[in-house]
């Protein structure tokens, strides 16, 4: 990805497989303000970017189209990044095989990449064919368990606002037991502290309630634990500046990812916050388990939140 700088043309590639939202993530970026053209074949992006653009551009890139290859999009990624003119990212939107299968199941549509047969064999090929590209990805978000209006909200918080740092901080907790989020730069354990679950008055309250935060911040390594993890984000996001990404994220991780990871986000990003820092919050197993109206919000300077 070439640096980020304020004159450079900002072109966003969009790709993933068959089912995982490319078409709403376009039509969303469209709205944030982006020129968005979906379905685009390769062989035009070079004409398309040559001269000046008025806005930044959103280039939904379909493994069904005619000349596309993986090798193709990430050689088109590289002599983009040479040029100075232009600031690319690749967006990757992904999903777990079997929501795949029960989306075409629910829409009974034909797979593209298998049209005469299950649309399982169809999922299985395109994911092999994009699985370079998933790797070379500069952001991945998992679309599994996000509805088309979720999808919309992060791609609203990842590009829809000027930071004025040219990078979007975005802190998650989650469950151990539910795998790793996809798509962070560094993931931390928070499984060490003092866990709620444990206290009978506190097991079905979340990191989000009060009482739980202040148990969990009585633990004696509480402390030094987030003043060593806010440094050492601290240091990295200037160093991700300079690198010219345009996007860093962190994973607080716990047994259950309702009490000490929630709670050790929501601090970090306070303590983010203060530093300049827009920070974005996700609590990924509180919106699966329906225990929050709004968990994934914006922390701002100061410790203000917006959703």
């Amino acid at each position: 990805m070439s640096a980020m700088n304020e004159k450079a043309q900002r072109v966003i590639f969009v790709t993933g497989p068959s089912g995982a939202g490319r078409s709403t993530a376009i039509n969303a970026l469209e709205d944030i303000g982006f020129e968005a053209i979906d379905n685009l074949p390769l062989s035009l992006i070079p004409r398309l970017l040559d001269g000046e653009a008025p806005r930044p551009m959103a280039l939904g890139i379909d493994a069904r189209g005619r000349d596309f290859s993986p090798e193709g999009l990430l050689a088109m990624q590289a002599q983009l990044a040479g040029d100075d003119r232009i600031t690319s990212e690749l967006l990757y939107l992904d999903c777990q095989a079997d929501v795949l299968l029960r989306r075409f199941s629910e829409t009974r549509r034909r797979h593209p990449l298998s049209p005469d047969d299950a649309p399982g064999e169809g999922i299985a090929r395109e994911m092999g064919l994009l699985a370079p590209v998933r790797s070379a990805a500069d952001l991945l978000i998992e679309t599994s368990d996000l509805t088309p209006h979720d999808l919309r909200a992060q791609l609203q918080r990842w590009f829809g606002a000027e930071t004025g740092q040219g990078l979007a901080v975005a802190l998650h907790s989650f469950s151990y037991k539910r795998g790793l989020p996809n798509g962070v730069d560094l993931v931390l354990d928070c499984r060490f502290l003092n866990n709620p679950y444990w206290q009978q008055g506190l097991r079905k309250l979340t990191g989000l309630d009060r009482d739980v935060s202040e148990y969990v911040a009585r633990d004696s390594r509480y402390e030094a634990f987030i003043d060593k993890v806010t440094d050492l984000v601290a240091f990295l996001l200037p160093a991700s500046v300079d690198e010219g990404k345009a996007h860093f994220s962190v994973g607080f991780g716990c047994t259950g990812g309702r009490h000490r990871s929630v709670a050790v986000t929501e601090c970090v990003a306070r303590a983010l916050a203060q530093q300049g820092w827009r920070v974005s919050i996700r609590h990924r197993e509180l919106e699966r388990l329906g225990l929050a109206a709004e968990t994934s919000r914006i922390v701002q300077t100061g410790g203000e939140t917006q959703s």
